[in-house]
């Protein structure tokens, strides 16, 4: 049976549709986190932890185009403070046919962020980009973030570890209002499963 077809059990045909996705889906913490972000007087370490729910969704169709993917939310806190300071939502999609992974997702302080990288089916690891200026994989921001720390480039590395862990590098390369350099914001974090 082509697994495109009307499945008879919808759950168990979106999990066999989200390729490299599958072993996300479900609840997840984790309490490594660093974040490297900026400040007046330069890079600023923080420690937090994390957790990050992802509910399969599919098929979406555009067409030819048929999508499975993951809802998902992200919450982070200071490991020494109980008020969040990142908050996320968005989506990660699968394209079988063309073997891409997306991820698209939105903050509160007004970036906007539309990913890609390619990838096999079975892949244990991937790597996501955007591009500022880019019509198709790319990133916007409000016109406050736009002028004073716009973000031009993206990059994100997933590594599955196995069932119950996996990990992630993200840069966010800003481009600082005053400042020739870009500033790499980055945030990493290695996350367990709660539950699936």
């Amino acid at each position: 049976m082509d697994p495109f077809d009307k499945p008879t059990d919808p759950d168990e045909n979106i999990l066999s549709n989200l390729g490299p996705l599958t072993p996300l889906a479900g609840v997840w913490e984790g309490d490594e986190g660093v974040d490297v972000s900026p400040s007046r007087n330069g890079p600023v370490e923080s420690l937090f932890r994390e957790r990050i729910t992802f509910e399969p969704m599919g098929p979406v169709v555009n067409g030819p185009q048929v999508l499975y993917g993951l809802r998902y939310a992200t919450t982070a806190w200071p490991l020494d403070d109980e008020k969040p300071f990142h908050e996320e939502l968005g989506y990660w999609m699968w394209d079988r046919k063309s073997h891409e992974v997306i991820r698209c997702f939105m903050v509160p302080r007004i970036v906007t962020i539309n990913a890609c990288g390619h990838a096999d089916s079975s892949a244990s690891s991937f790597m996501l980009s955007a591009e500022v200026g880019s019509g198709t994989y790319g990133i916007l921001s409000s016109p406050f973030l736009d002028r004073a720390f716009k973000t031009v480039h993206y990059h994100l590395n997933v590594t599955i570890h196995d069932s119950d862990s996996f990990s992630y590098e993200e840069d966010s390369q800003l481009q600082i209002h005053g400042q020739h350099e870009l500033f790499h914001h980055t945030d990493k974090n290695k996350l367990k499963r709660c539950s699936s």
